[in-house]
């Protein structure tokens, strides 16, 4: 059996997959992706990119597409209700319009608004535009590590051929059953299974329900708890409802009748004309492996944490795991950087994945299940210092306070160790840019403008070790 080489092997197609092999790609990393099905995502979940997610999508050379991709510009159209039903009593607002501007502040960037059926094939194809490989209809059978590299054994499922890939590392961004966590017996804590939902794709008249089309519901109807929203196909919606296996409710209960009858009732309007897409079972659960490094194999995505869709940032995170392992990958592959900077992926991005899914379990209780005792959920840090303020601690960062806070308001950024560089708008040559343009493809050295000497000096150690460092002199305007 021929054997491929390569130096990083990516197992699954996902939000976190694409990622990776696109930022793998883009630092010149010789990277295949493989993928059991025969394509990205068919169903459109995960929309949304927060403007972080946004910077770091930016540093690929994507983030013009997934702005086209939009329905709605940088989402200051977009809101968010707790509701009885689509024009029932209103219970709670989460996001209302106009203040999701509050974010300009932070980041020179808007919010995107592309699905994950969207999102997905940009980054497929940026990576191979960058030097990537992406098999679909692929499957990892088995695979086995030792200390120089990771042997892989694969099957092209139309035609059960099989093939063998030797690579330096291995990310498993297999989801959230991921096949890989499991051989390597990783286990996983947290509350666990939280819900199971029928999600339903239908189609309608777009002109019927164009009102609502930027307008995210969460719905605490008499008879049911559900969402509803707009996907990016014109007239196609999302409609979920929530049932109990134990009760001997199922998947099969919701027959077209049904699901039917469920959408009329939540958009009040039992009249509507509709044609089903698709009903699709998923449980709703919050869970966050052990570890994320075995080895030569790291987790990423669903593989690595599972968190509620609540707050839309289960997707974003995935997509920071692939830009934060790729970088990292990268500059020890290119040897920039020894083998010890790959200790710093497990600590960092698992402190990220418990405060994504403290802030989700919080957002579940307040929006679709406000039975349970909210005392007995984590307590959440926050949207904008999840997104924008939490604190990167390993080995890898210098921290020179004795502050144990996992965060701070990004309104009132420190610029500590660890923290992400906050942004300011800033004048460069007569262009309009922010200190966060510098940051994202390469070491960087911030000085005022006396920092000449520093300036030399980095020239100097960068010219030693082989690595690019950029030296940026800030001044008054």
């Amino acid at each position: 059996m021929d054997t491929t080489r390569v130096q990083v092997l990516v197992v699954g197609a996902g939000l976190a997959g694409t990622a990776t092999a696109m930022f793998l790609a883009d630092r010149g990393i010789d990277t295949l992706v493989v993928e059991r099905h025969p394509g990205t995502s068919l169903h459109p979940k995960a929309a949304g990119q927060n403007p972080r997610t946004m910077e770091l999508l930016r540093t690929a050379g994507v983030v013009d597409e997934v702005l086209a991709a939009s329905p709605f510009t940088g989402g200051h159209n977009f809101e968010i209700k707790v509701a009885t039903s689509v024009h029932g009593t209103v219970l709670k607002r989460i996001v209302a319009g106009d203040e999701t501007r509050l974010w300009d502040a932070l980041s020179p960037l808007p919010m995107g608004m592309a699905t994950q059926v969207q999102l997905e094939p940009i980054m497929v194809d940026r990576a191979r535009e960058l030097g990537a490989r992406v098999r679909f209809d692929t499957e990892l059978v088995s695979f086995d590590q030792d200390t120089l590299g990771v042997t892989a054994r694969l099957v092209h499922r139309p035609t059960g051929t099989l093939s063998q890939v030797r690579a330096d590392y291995v990310v498993a961004a297999d989801g959230h059953r991921s096949p890989i966590r499991e051989q390597l017996g990783i286990s996983r804590h947290g509350w666990g299974s939280l819900s199971h939902y029928a999600g339903i794709v239908f189609d309608t008249d777009p002109e019927r329900l164009a009102d609502v089309a930027s307008t995210l519901f969460y719905l605490q109807h008499p008879e049911f708890t559900g969402v509803f929203g707009s996907t990016h196909v014109r007239g196609r919606h999302i409609f979920a409802v929530e049932y109990d296996p134990a009760r001997g409710e199922s998947i099969s209960d919701f027959t077209p009748e049904r699901c039917t009858a469920l959408i009329r009732l939540g958009l009040d309007d039992p009249a509507l004309e509709l044609e089903l897409r698709t009903v699709q079972a998923w449980e709703m659960a919050a869970r966050v492996a052990d570890t994320f490094r075995d080895g030569r194999v790291f987790l990423a995505g669903d593989a690595a944490k599972v968190t509620p869709p609540t707050g839309g940032l289960g997707g974003n995170t995935a997509i920071g795991d692939g830009f934060d392992l790729a970088w990292k990958l990268a500059a020890v592959l290119r040897g920039q950087a020894g083998p010890g900077l790959l200790d710093s992926y497990d600590p960092e991005r698992r402190t990220v994945a418990e405060l994504v899914v403290a802030e989700s379990l919080a957002n579940y209780v307040d929006r679709m299940a406000p039975q349970l005792r909210s005392d007995a959920v984590p307590i959440p840090s926050g949207y904008l210092e999840v997104v924008f303020g939490v604190r990167q601690r390993s080995e890898a960062v210098l921290i020179d306070d004795e502050d144990p806070a996992p965060v701070e308001d990004p309104r009132k950024p420190s610029g500590r160790p660890g923290f992400r560089a906050p942004h300011v708008p800033l004048v460069l040559d007569g262009v309009d840019m922010s200190t966060v343009d510098f940051f994202g493809r390469d070491w960087v050295l911030l000085t005022g403008t006396e920092g000449g000497v520093w300036h030399e000096a980095a020239k100097h150690v960068a010219g030693r070790l082989g690595i690019v460092v950029r030296t940026v002199g800030l001044g008054p305007a």
